[in-house]
């Protein structure tokens, strides 16, 4: 399965001067990581955010936002954005900084 790299290049755009992010390939698609932790992604041309069970509910207020329901079951704490909910760069920008912002609030992660 393919994914956008535009709208990847676009969220890479976004953390450049956000440190400690890294990619992983995931989910036939991409995902950004940000102290170890799944924070945002690609998967076809729809952006993954992460974006916390608080704050879940109010997200999917927002139009062109929908459960993350990748296995068949919507997962707690993360929705899909359409790609007419990221259109413009402050929209993208507005997402991005959600998922950072609430990774920020997790515990480390032990070490293996």
């Amino acid at each position: 399965m393919a994914y956008d790299e535009g709208l990847a290049e676009r969220i890479r755009t976004v953390l450049l001067d956000t440190p400690g992010t890294e990619e992983k390939k995931m989910f036939g698609g991409i995902a950004f990581m940000l102290r170890d932790y799944m924070f945002c992604g690609v998967v076809d041309d729809t952006l993954m955010a992460r974006v916390g069970s608080d704050n879940q509910p109010q997200a999917l207020t927002q139009p062109h936002v929908r459960p993350m329901d990748f296995t068949g079951r919507p997962m707690k704490g993360y929705v899909y954005v359409a790609p007419e909910g990221i259109e413009s760069d402050d929209e993208l920008t507005y997402w991005v900084n959600l998922c950072a912002d609430f990774v920020r609030t997790l515990p480390p992660k032990k070490s293996k």
